[in-house]
Parts: C-alpha cells; structure tokens; sequence
C-alpha cells in the first residue's frame, strides 16, 4: 500500500491479512523500522477498513516511539 508521507513518516506500508474461521487478522509493517502492529476483526468487515485500522495503529505506535505523543496517562482508542 502506498500513501502520501503522513505526521509519522510513513511513505510505504505492507499490509497483510490472515483469515481464520470467523475473524480476519490485518498485519501493517514499516518496511524502514520493520515496526509491525496487527489488529483483529469480523471476516464479516471489509479489508479496506480493516487494512485503515492497522495503519492508524501502526502510525500511533512509531509516534510513541519517537516520543511525539502528547503527555498524559495513555493513549485513548
């Protein structure tokens, strides 16, 4: 998947999805810092959501990585 570079750098992400039984599991990598995040979801939901959803985690987790999330007790999801 390629996008426009976004506030965590991001230019390139791979995208890949497991499918098993009742649930598909989205797995979004930064082929830079090969920082990897999955979520979990229906098989029911379309990929393109679920596909978003693991790049908005993935972008989440490089800027706590780089120390750019704003101070406070955690992060609300």
């Amino acid at each position: 998947m390629r996008r426009r570079e976004n506030s965590a750098g991001l230019s390139e992400v791979f995208v890949e999805f497991q499918q098993n039984g009742s649930y598909t599991k989205a797995i979004a990598i930064d082929p830079v810092s090969m920082v990897e995040v999955s979520i979990v979801g229906a098989t029911a939901s379309p990929r393109h959501i679920l596909q978003q959803a693991a790049v908005r985690k993935l972008e989440c987790v490089l800027k706590n990585k780089r120390g750019s999330a704003a101070p406070g007790r955690g992060l609300l999801a």
